[in-house]
């Protein structure tokens, strides 16, 4: 029996002003199969499924659904055709149950209770999901959340489903129970878009996989019939070296001690609840935690930035606590921060690369004036080595893309010879060959015996890059473990707050 095409986009096209997100694109999906999107940041592949979805409307090609060309001027239409997306950011309202989030937007919002329970306990049963009905989505875990959004869609009779990124928050544990219900959902006929970057996953869960480059549609191929270094060569379009190297060079005093460390928000919760921590010279510690899990905290208060409610942190037996980024300056003390969010708290947007490294420089530059020459070559160099791509060095840093303004932030920082290193998802954003250009740069790093302490959301690159691995969830540390006695589902464990038997360290 020949299967059923989905889904059939021809020569699709979409520019924004004179930036092509996509170019003569095409994709075909059919019923019964889980379709892996691949690519990096910026190929394309959320601005596709975003014309697929109704969001935006294509410059040229056609969409088929099902055999039938169609248009959508909005979200509605297609989801009038069967097809729900669920996007990496949940859309959900916290303080509503489960029930009264799926009905959200539909006809069914003047059903009663009894008939949504039993209306949201058939779509469980039929796909095998699992979720109460009752229970406030403030009340849920991340895993539950995103099955409360493909309920939300199934509910509104969609049969192609899009989820994008849907893995990106998820635990080791979350992660196989999500792959089970996409099985399960395949195996009732529905058509599965996963738009990602992550291989493994790619690997585990597709059936067949597309992979945008640059916005073009590179190639379509059976996922049992290709290995993953030729899927990386179709979406760098060159071949990259995954060998991720960790030399053991951590020495015995610490570089910097967090102890008893409680951190409160705006709303007088704990943000972070008793931290206690040691980080080493020649040592990349790595963090590990779904979103929200204390990790931007705990950077922000060592760098000065966030006032703690107490505790301790000595860089090199002197307390910092209460210490503005200046205080710290003034003491001597070298520390580079790459904070996650690039723009509004690494660089300023509207400078060049230039002035971005005086901002760094100046407390130190002697006298009233600013020495641009000295700052213009230390810039040219970091355009060198990092290959960072900008028309020139005073072409405002707000115009490069992503990953390259990454790459001048992390230069930038490693430039001024910290002793001690903060990197919050260093790699987020960039291809997979900068990637590892940036994994060698803190690398040579360690190796100079600086302490670095790395946040980081792919548990496969904090395995292979860190030296010991401390875990977040809810603000409290679970645990401090070292990668190579554990698993990923240990970490997992651990990241929803269970606990280890062996493999923690103090």
């Amino acid at each position: 029996m020949e299967p059923v095409i989905a889904i059939e986009m021809k020569n699709i096209s979409k520019a924004f002003g004179s930036v092509k997100a996509n170019e003569n694109v095409n994709l075909t999906v059919f019923n019964g199969e889980i379709h892996a999107l691949l690519g990096e940041n910026g190929a394309g592949k959320s601005t596709l499924m975003s014309m697929l979805s109704g969001i935006y409307t294509p410059d040229s090609g056609s969409i088929s659904i099902l055999g039938k060309e169609v248009e959508f001027s909005s979200p509605k239409d297609s989801i009038a055709l069967g097809i729900g997306m669920i996007h990496q950011h949940f859309k959900l309202v916290d303080v509503m149950t489960a029930k009264e989030n799926m009905v959200m937007g539909s006809k069914g919002i003047a059903l009663r209770g009894k008939q949504l329970t039993k209306e949201m306990q058939a779509i469980c049963d039929r796909y095998g999901l699992d979720i109460k009905p009752d229970k406030k989505v403030y009340e849920m875990s991340v895993g539950e959340k995103q099955t409360l959004e493909i309920i939300k869609v199934l509910y509104r009779g969609a049969k192609i489903l899009i989820l994008d990124e849907p893995t990106a928050v998820l635990t080791p544990q979350e992660i196989k129970r999500l792959f089970a219900i996409l099985r399960n959902m395949k195996e009732q006929g529905c058509a599965i878009v996963i738009i990602t970057h992550k291989l493994n996953e790619v690997m585990e869960i597709s059936d067949r996989i597309t992979v945008l480059r640059r916005g073009q549609s590179i190639e379509t191929v059976e996922t049992r019939d290709v290995e993953v270094s030729r899927l990386i060569e179709m979406m760098v379009g060159k071949k990259v070296d995954l060998a991720l190297e960790k030399p053991h060079c951590c020495q015995d005093t610490p570089l910097l001690k967090v102890d008893g460390l409680y951190v409160s928000t705006k709303e007088n919760k704990h943000a972070l609840e008793d931290i206690n921590f040691d980080l080493f010279p020649g040592e990349i510690l790595g963090v590990a935690g779904v979103a929200g899990s204390g990790q931007k905290e705990i950077c922000e208060t060592i760098a000065g930035l966030l006032p703690a409610e107490k505790g301790r942190i000595f860089f090199e037996n002197a307390n910092i606590l209460g210490k503005t980024p200046r205080d710290i300056i003034r003491l001597g003390i070298r520390m580079g921060f790459i904070p996650e969010d690039r723009l509004g708290m690494g660089l300023v947007g509207s400078m060049d690369m230039v002035h971005n490294m005086i901002l760094r420089d100046y407390p130190n530059q002697p006298g009233f004036f600013l020495r641009r020459k000295e700052s213009t070559k230390k810039a040219e160099r970091l355009v060198e080595q990092l290959e960072i791509l900008t028309p020139n060095v005073h072409h405002p840093i707000k115009k490069l893309s992503g990953g390259n303004i990454q790459k001048v932030l992390l230069g930038r920082e490693i430039d001024s010879n910290p002793k001690v290193l903060i990197t919050a998802y260093p790699a987020r954003g960039l291809d997979i060959g900068a990637s590892y250009k940036i994994y060698d740069l803190l690398n040579e790093q360690k190796k100079r015996g600086v302490g670095v302490l790395f946040i980081g959301e792919d548990l496969d690159v904090l395995m292979a890059l860190c030296d010991r691995i401390m875990v977040f969830c809810g603000g409290k540390m679970t645990g401090i473990v070292n990668p190579e006695e554990i698993t990923k589902e240990d970490i997992g464990l651990l990241m929803a707050g269970g606990s280890l038997e062996k493999g923690v360290q103090s």
